[in-house]
């Protein structure tokens, strides 16, 4: 694409299109729909640079916009250079690209520099500092320019660049860029840093600069935090007298030109001292001693702060924050003596705890009108920044010294909530709420997703409070009432089902079955995890706690009422109830035969529903797995049954893949070669009509789709390939091109050698002959451009499996009419050198069968040149027996990581419940591989008397040699 007016013209009048509230003129179905053209033209030159053109020179505001978020989209999807993967961006589009977006950028108005810092940040990302070693220097020199509007672009572009540092792991390259960073932006940002502060007290009563000002200084405090991170640096160590004490100021101030009427949204002032509470968390947590001198004065000013700001919403980030530095310094030993007063301990408990765990309003609201954010902070614990969570932290930190006196303190809080709440429960449910978070704060010491609390107070009687004061709630006849308490009841069996008797756990379950069928999504949520999370527990022998036989009563009610779930408004793909329908069959197995006509034919409908909008990934999960649950359970004890489930899903089936949605077709892949492998004769035609269509290649152009398609193939080849070695002839050059595909990348060329090791092991010989020697060839091809540990096991594995398929000979002639002594080649620099990084049993096995093959059934290695490779490859055999498997990878072959891949791409999902069984080619044929090595040497032996010994006791070692005669012993063979 030419830079031409022409060319903006027409790009002009496709964005505007994408705008369009008309898919059919927005997306993809038409020919050339907007979406379609951009896509189209994506990969030309001079593409991204039109873009930019465009955001700097089109008079329409809606147009700069619209391209600058395309352009960043556009850098997200392709500026990464992915191995084995085409450079989606031509080098003097990003030599241009990298020269003019800084200062656009930084003269674009903010809702497009927002968009272009992103863009720039994610440049950074993959080439700063070495392929845009410029960058820092063009974006310090911009804080001489004195206008905010620059100043602030380039603050927004480096915080987006360096937050990265606050989750990296430590390595010398991260070092290396980090103190690159510090020797050209620290300075400068301490000097932007006192000149703003200054700039603050000059413009004191200017309420529009001091907003600029204060987004400056939020911006520089972040910038502090991320640069910090990692180490503490000796030029922040050196300055941390002016960085500490102005900081200080800032906590302190306050500005009423600042304060807004607003009581949901953060204001700027309350911002930057939710920032600075976060740096100096940051501080005395990492570096203490540095700290030490400046802590008393933030400790006080922290604590005025918090007794002295109000409940509103818009104030939860700074008080959570500023808790949680309390938390922080609490439980560090050498800050342990300013919290040891009794009256302090009472002082923080009733001015910053209590208060802070009360059900407010915008609990209320979020709870009853906002249900999915409320779940997702409460049971998720994405609720880091609420005020709840910060108070349930510092109650631990302060446990962690004074579990006594703090136990002691709030049991008093408590027995008094509750007899407030008993007074007159309707108007004081809100009190009986702060007690059960209070009593679920004090005894949880230790906590994990998996396993609920694992570690509890002992000061605190759990069961007692359950009966006593959980178990009501739940018991009570009415599921609607009170929900609130209803939701803190089920967390509570939730959290402390490790602590709870079991009998008391059955107790609860039809209770929780009970209150799916509650109005309030939080409560039917609730109970649908809480069922599920019992469902996992284990008790001894590693089976599960509560099992198949104590369920067996609540069996249809349970399935009712969860399936029902899924009707209630709110709740028609909640996850939580999905995953809850999944544990349920996977717990309750063949009981739920009798229910699965109707169970799976809700479960098509349901899977119909949401093909038509995939939206929620999980709760897609959990349906696909517990289709594949149902198909397991029914067709183990019928395996006639598969038909029934064929017909049931194929019609759903043949929409999504017709359909293309790409969500949901790794899924359908892996649930047809579950219902293909149930199969114990020929291919039903249904299945053969479809294999022609698996092989095209836009299909394997989505690595989501690469493993289950592979799986499908290869159950094909199991369950089929007579049928198709005689119907679909034709077919195999495009299997084999799925297979030569597969093995040129790095990242999926053990899926092509999973495929290649279906077709030698299932194909007839004939149908593949005329291919065999093409394959040996594309596999070399590829040793010789790339060898990978990864690439050499695959191999290894494969050539022995060749040989048990077509014996040694087989293997020695395909390996010599290639290229004259080949076969002694393969054998001494790879098999003999690297047989021993080969892994997993089935593997080692096969790879143990073929050598034992070429040692004892290959004429050659016993009277040409080969003979000299015998007694090294008998020895590698071995020690692939009895030495520890060698998984050095060398330092150059970094881990490829499938996940990696850049832009939107549906990730592969592996289904549990679809999991295929280990196959062993080698089978019954070969029970123990190291007896089957004996008695093909006696056999060997046999045939050729005296050499077998006579090598043996010259050339083989002494350990090896000790180790054959034992094998020998337990066949009870010798060698003659």
């Amino acid at each position: 694409m030419e830079l031409s007016d022409a060319n903006l013209q027409t790009l002009t009048e496709y964005l505007k299109k994408t705008l369009d509230p008309d898919p059919a003129i927005r997306r993809p179905g038409y020919s050339l729909t907007a979406e379609k053209f951009l896509e189209s033209v994506e990969g030309s030159q001079n593409y991204p640079l039109l873009l930019l053109t465009l955001l700097e020179k089109s008079q329409e505001n809606v147009i700069k916009v619209c391209a600058s978020v395309t352009f960043k989209n556009y850098i997200k999807r392709n500026w990464r250079i992915v191995e084995d993967e085409p450079n989606k961006i031509c080098e003097s589009d990003r030599i241009a690209i990298k020269a003019n977006i800084v200062p656009l950028m930084l003269s674009s108005p903010e809702q497009i520099q927002k968009q272009l810092s992103d863009a720039i940040s994610i440049i950074g990302r993959e080439d700063f500092p070495q392929k845009w070693p410029d960058l820092l220097t063009e974006m310090v020199n911009r804080f001489q320019s004195g206008d905010f509007h620059v100043i602030n672009g380039v603050l927004r572009t480096a915080h987006s660049l360096f937050k990265r540092y606050r989750h990296e792991f430590k390595s010398n390259e991260l070092w290396t860029e980090i103190k690159l960073v510090l020797d050209a932006f620290a300075l400068p940002l301490t000097n932007l840093f006192k000149a703003t502060i200054e700039l603050c007290s000059t413009h004191a009563n200017d309420a529009s600069a001091l907003k600029v000002l204060f987004s400056s200084l939020i911006l520089i405090a972040k910038l502090f935090y991320s640069l910090n991170f990692q180490d503490l640096p000796e030029f922040f160590e050196d300055n941390m007298e002016t960085w500490m004490t102005n900081f200080h100021s800032l906590l302190t101030l306050d500005n009423k030109l600042l304060q807004t009427d607003d009581e949901e949204e953060a204001g700027l002032l309350e911002l930057l001292k939710s920032q600075i509470c976060d740096n100096a968390a940051l501080y005395a947590q990492k570096y203490d001693e540095e700290f030490q001198p400046y802590l008393p004065r933030f400790v006080t000013a922290i604590w005025n702060l918090l007794v002295t700001t109000g409940q509103e919403v818009k104030y939860d980030l700074l008080v959570s924050n500023a808790i949680q530095f309390l938390a922080s310094v609490c439980e560090r030993p050498h800050y342990k003596h300013l919290f040891e007063d009794q009256n302090t301990l009472t002082s923080i408990c009733e001015k910053v705890i209590v208060p802070n765990m009360e059900f407010r309003a915008a609990d209320e609201e979020a709870f009853e009108d906002n249900s999915e954010e409320y779940i997702r902070r409460d049971l998720e614990g994405s609720d880091i920044d609420t005020r709840r969570r910060a108070a349930c932290d510092l109650v631990r930190g302060l446990c962690k010294f004074f579990e006594g006196p703090v136990t002691g303190i709030f049991s008093g809080y408590v027995n008094s909530m509750l007899q407030e709440y008993a007074k007159n429960p309707s108007v004081n449910w809100k009190h009986k709420d702060a007690a059960i978070y209070l009593v679920t704060s004090l005894a949880s010491k230790a906590q994990t997703q998996k396993h609920g609390i694992t570690q509890a107070n002992e000061l605190v009687n759990l069961t007692e409070f359950f009966v006593n004061h959980i178990q009501p709630d739940l018991k009570s006849a009415t599921v609607n009432e009170f929900p609130v308490l209803k939701a803190d009841g089920i967390k509570y069996i939730m959290i402390f089902r490790n602590q709870v008797p079991k009998e008391q756990l059955l107790v609860s379950i039809p209770l929780l079955i009970n209150h799916l069928q509650a109005e309030s999504i939080v409560v039917h949520t609730y109970a649908a995890h809480a069922l599920e999370r019992l469902f996992t527990m284990r008790g001894t022998n590693n089976a599960t706690l509560i099992t198949a036989a104590e369920m067996a009563p609540f069996v249809e009610v349970l399935l009712t009422n969860l399936f029902k779930a899924l009707t209630l408004p709110g709740s028609s793909e909640n996850e939580y109830i999905m995953k809850a329908i999944m544990r349920s069959f996977s717990l309750l197995q063949e009981s739920i035969i009798p229910y699965i006509p109707s169970v799976i034919t809700q479960l098509t409908q349901k899977l119909l529903a949401v093909s038509k909008n995939p939206s929620k990934p999980h709760f897609n999960h959990y349906m696909f797995e517990s289709i594949c649950l149902s198909i397991r359970i029914t067709c183990k004890a019928n395996p006639e049954a598969v038909g029934s489930f064929e017909e049931a899903l194929f019609l759903v089936f043949t929409e999504i893949l017709q359909n293309d949605v790409q969500e949901f077709i790794p899924y359908v892949f892996q649930v047809m070669s579950l219902l293909l492998e149930m199969h114990k004769n020929e291919i039903p035609s249904s299945y053969m009509a479809l294999f022609p269509h698996l092989l095209q290649p836009v299909l394997w152009e989505r690595t989501g789709n690469i493993p289950p398609l592979v799986r499908l193939l290869q159950a094909y080849l199991e369950r089929g390939a007579s049928t198709i070695a005689s119907a679909a002839a034709d077919k195999i050059p495009g299997l084999l091109g799925v297979f030569q595909k597969l093995i040129a990348s790095k990242a999926n060329d053990h899926q092509g050698f999973y495929l290649l090791n279906s077709i030698i092991e299932h194909m007839p010989p004939e149908s593949v002959d005329q291919y065999r020697k093409q394959i040996f060839i594309l596999l070399f091809q590829r040793l010789q451009n790339s060898k990978t540990t990864k690439f050499i096991k695959s191999f290894l594995v494969f050539i022995n499996l060749y040989c048990v398929r077509y014996g040694a000979l087989a293997l020695q002639e395909i390996f010599d009419s290639i290229q004259p002594k080949m076969f002694g080649m393969v054998l001494e620099k790879i098999i003999i050198p690297e047989i021993q990084k080969v892994s997993g049993q089935v593997e080692k096995k096969i790879c143990a069968v073929g050598i034992t093959k070429i040692l004892t059934e290959c004429p050659p290695m016993m009277d040409t040149e080969y003979t000299k490779l015998w007694i090294p490859l008998l020895q590698a055999l071995i020690g692939l027996f009895e030495l520890p498997e060698d998984d050095t990878i060398p330092d150059e072959e970094h881990f490829i990581d499938i996940e990696d891949t850049p832009g939107y791409q549906t990730a592969f999902s592996q289904l549990a419940f679809a999991g295929k069984k280990e196959h062993d080619p080698v089978g019954q044929m070969v029970n123990n591989p190291r007896i089957h090595l004996a008695q093909s040497l006696h056999k060997l032996s046999t045939a050729c008397p005296g050499r077998v010994l006579s090598m043996l006791s010259t050339s083989l070692n002494a350990e090896a040699l000790q180790y054959l005669q034992g094998y020998l012993q337990a066949a009870s063979v010798s060698l003659l």
